[in-house]
């Protein structure tokens, strides 16, 4: 059987997934990331942890479909975007560790980029807002706190690019390539050319020297080297996206009007606007879907934000311990009724769409003496819901027409997640079948490259779901919600 595979590094773990002509999946592997949290604020990954990881599950699948006799025809790489890697392409000397896209250490740069005027530039030229966020502020702090310069070649990366130059050899001949759809999320990249806009890397003091060559998303990027996964030599890489628009593609989201949610580490809704940058949104950003090069021009989307979904829940478990296991949350949550009062804004990170408010705290409001570990959960489960419902709120207000929402994404297993947020964004939500819509994503433009696949058209008859979702009496709905946007306000 000829297979794909997708290697999934995001933010709190890694997976190797294979794979069918179905899209349907046959192995899979997943590895741990370890958090690193110096103080707060700040959060940061081990690069070389990310690398030994991918190379574990991917050798560990490669072994089972090898001795299985399968044919491995192509890798596709999603990723943690934003996530910024600083190394030295001539020796592979990582100075620092990465400064994860949850990192708000280089929020001061923003503010002082606002208070200067330059929001409406970054805006036009990137689609982003000022926000730590992106990658050009963490660049700007490891340049100026010194981090480059004993560096031969000094180098940023975003996850992609780190993977694809570890996987085809690092520094024996290691390819140093990126695509759209994260180049798009540097805020160093113009939408209109995508390429390296002088004005941005002029404004953060980037030398596009030290940035990857700009590829399309669906291409022959390279080939794994034989040293560094034996089982997978030679086997090409021939598709990367941004793990949210892996999910875009994974969900078939092909036309307007049809928007995907993925529940991860954060929670992030993206709408495909089609084949020209759509101009300014309130409360949202403009990024590139993909590009598929001799396949059709590149695709854009609009976005929202929320850097904290499944974060919550591990919070909740390791550092409050109310509940051992992630799926201890729903039948918790279910053994009440509401939340009685309690509100969360499970804001970690600051706040994301619509508030991009960076110095946003969170907080955990309402509690009275009948308050139960159930009704922390079930409000948690709720906060989830009114992120994203704020989201869709923003994209109505900014004039997109929203047919239906497509869920993926480790919640979404949720039930109660799910009918809630139906019924919050007046949409019918249709639960994917594979919650791996971001490793399905990857795969499938890898496919696409090599003709596995040979059209978009093709790929739709592929999208399934486990279950519809539909709206119910909103009333209790929006009382929830306009107490708990009145929370993220203060927050």
């Amino acid at each position: 059987m000829e297979l794909v595979l997708a290697l999934d590094a995001g933010t709190t773990g890694v997976r190797t997934v294979a794979f069918d002509e179905r899209a349907h999946v046959v192995d899979s592997a997943y590895r741990e990331l370890s958090q690193h949290f110096p103080k707060p604020g700040d959060v940061e990954h081990d690069a070389a942890e990310i690398a030994d990881l991918s190379v574990a599950t991917l050798r560990e699948v490669g072994q089972r479909l090898r001795s299985a006799g399968h044919v491995i025809c192509a890798l596709g790489i999603a990723n943690q975007r934003e996530t910024t890697i600083a190394f030295d392409r001539e020796t592979g000397h990582l100075p620092h560790r990465a400064l994860v896209w949850q990192d708000r250490r280089s929020a001061p740069y923003c503010e002082a980029m606002q208070r200067d005027g330059h929001g409406p530039q970054v805006r036009l030229l990137t689609g982003l807002v000022l926000d730590s966020y992106f990658s050009a502020t963490k660049m700007r702090w490891f340049l100026d706190h010194g981090h480059m310069d004993a560096l031969s070649s000094p180098s940023f990366a975003t996850v992609d690019t780190w993977l694809l130059w570890w996987l085809s050899g690092g520094v024996d001949g290691g390819v140093f390539n990126t695509e759209p759809s994260n180049a798009s999320r540097t805020m160093l990249m113009d939408l209109e050319t995508l390429d390296w806009s002088h004005a941005m890397t002029s404004r953060w003091g980037v030398d596009p020297s030290m940035l990857a060559d700009i590829r399309p998303s669906t291409t022959n990027f390279a080939s794994i080297s034989a040293e560094v996964v034996p089982e997978l030599a030679g086997v090409p890489v021939t598709g990367i996206l941004g793990d949210q628009q892996a999910a875009l593609f994974g969900q078939a989201c092909f036309s307007s009007g049809v928007v995907k949610a993925t529940y991860g580490t954060g929670a992030f809704i993206l709408a495909n606007v089609g084949e020209r940058p759509p101009g300014v949104f309130d409360g949202l950003i403009t990024t590139v879907a993909w590009d598929l090069g001799a396949f059709g021009p590149a695709t854009y989307a609009v976005e929202g934000s929320a850097f904290v979904a499944g974060a919550a829940v591990q919070w909740l478990r390791d550092e409050l311990g109310l509940i051992s296991s992630a799926d201890q949350l729903e039948p918790l949550a279910r053994s009440v009724a509401d939340s009685a009062g309690v509100v969360f804004v499970p804001a970690f990170s600051g706040l994301g769409s619509p508030f991009w408010r960076s110095g946003a705290r969170g907080s955990l409001s309402g509690l009275s003496r009948g308050v139960g570990t159930a009704h922390v959960a079930r409000a948690l489960i709720e906060a989830l819901a009114y992120q994203v419902r704020a989201m869709t709120d923003a994209f109505r207000h900014n004039g997109l027409v929203l047919n239906e929402l497509r869920a993926d994404g480790g919640a979404a297993a949720m039930d109660l997640l799910m009918q809630l947020q139906a019924t919050n964004s007046r949409l019918s939500v249709l639960r994917s079948s594979s919650l791996e819509a971001t490793a399905r994503g990857a795969a499938t433009i890898a496919g696409l490259e090599l003709g596995l696949w040979n059209s978009l058209e093709e790929l739709s008859t592929l999208f399934e779901h486990d279950r519809r979702f539909e709206p119910e009496d909103p009333v209790l709905a929006d009382l929830g919600f306009a107490t708990w946007m009145r929370a993220a306000e203060r927050a």
